[in-house]
């Protein structure tokens, strides 16, 4: 059996600051990014977020930078709330198709109040028309109380779309969707599942990635977020939480998979690696390879309590 090459820690305290949140305070967030590196350009997503009590903003602005050495970028692209009608958006993932670009956008679901993700297409970023979206997953074609967080990664030719999703709760109904995020209510609770495309369609396949032991640090969420292939297989890093308090301050782990479905922790027993902040949260990770080096863009809580977004890069395997 072959053994998966494991990166190592980095250092929190030396990672570059990409995006700065709107205000030093509690609740201001910038991060949830993913990359995709296409030839000799990174494209980055990312998300702004205001507390609830600002005019009920959440996630209010998503965006697509672009940059030449995966450090400086500049927004080429955005996206506000109120396009979608939602109460908030989260994590976006770009991917390169045949003849162009494909978004998968992960926002709550102005309907019912569940999470959902759907896809918009375009020959460049700078030129998605979320007018034109089209729906990939929902809580009603799931079989879930709602699905986020899109990770789409290409194995062997088939489309892996990995998401977090809020496991179908014994009795709940429109009233636990209220606040219109049911991950903040501790009524469910949140592994990560795998819908695939053949080129037929995406079709749901379930739980691929469960959430930890009962009262362990990953025992209320266990979310993939990065899925990185290897010569021998992929590590996948992954956000983890031990109750719904920590919805947003969650830590990050570390799996490995030798074919993408079937995930095993590394990071049983505590968390992977921590942040600087009292809560000790790093969270939403995205790894673009570059030269063999593992840039690892990540959102991360400062001391103050807001979030920003940071690169830090790790040697790759040799």
């Amino acid at each position: 059996m072959m053994t998966i090459w494991l990166p190592k820690p980095f250092d929190v305290a030396d990672t570059v600051l990409l995006r700065a949140p709107e205000r030093p305070e509690p609740g201001y967030w910038v991060g949830s990014p993913s990359v995709l590196v296409d030839g000799d350009v990174t494209w980055l997503t990312y998300r702004d977020r205001r507390p609830r009590d600002v005019a009920n903003e959440r996630g209010w602005r998503s965006a697509i930078a672009v940059s030449r050495d995966g450090r400086a970028f500049e927004d080429v692209w955005e996206v506000h709330k109120d396009d979608l009608e939602t109460p908030s958006m989260e994590r976006f993932d770009l991917t390169r198709t045949d003849d162009g670009y494909e978004l998968y956008l992960s926002y709550v679901d102005p309907a019912d109040g569940r999470w959902r993700i759907d896809s918009v297409t375009a020959a460049q970023p700078e030129h998605f028309d979320v007018a034109t979206r089209r729906p990939v997953l929902s809580a009603r074609s799931t079989g879930t109380e709602g699905v986020k967080d899109p990770v789409v990664v290409e194995i062997d030719g088939v489309v892996h779309l990995y998401a977090s999703y809020a496991a179908l709760g014994m009795g709940l109904g429109a009233a636990a969707h209220a606040s219109a995020d049911i991950y903040n209510t501790g009524k469910t609770h949140h592994p990560t599942g795998l819908a695939t495309n053949d080129g037929s369609g995406f079709r749901w396949r379930g739980n691929v990635f469960e959430i930890g032991a009962p009262n362990s640090w990953d025992g209320y969420q266990a979310r993939l977020g990065a899925v990185v292939p290897t010569a021998d297989g992929f590590v996948g890093f992954y956000d983890g939480s031990a109750r719904h308090a920590e919805n947003y301050e969650e830590r990050l782990g570390l799996a490995t998979s030798t074919d993408g479905r079937s995930w095993r922790r590394v990071s049983s027993k505590r968390p992977w690696l921590t942040g600087a902040a009292p809560s000790g949260s790093i969270r939403y990770v995205d790894v673009a390879v570059r030269n063999g080096a593992w840039w690892i863009y990540h959102e991360v809580t400062r001391p103050d309590g807001a979030h920003e977004l940071r690169l830090g890069v790790i040697e790759g395997p040799r």
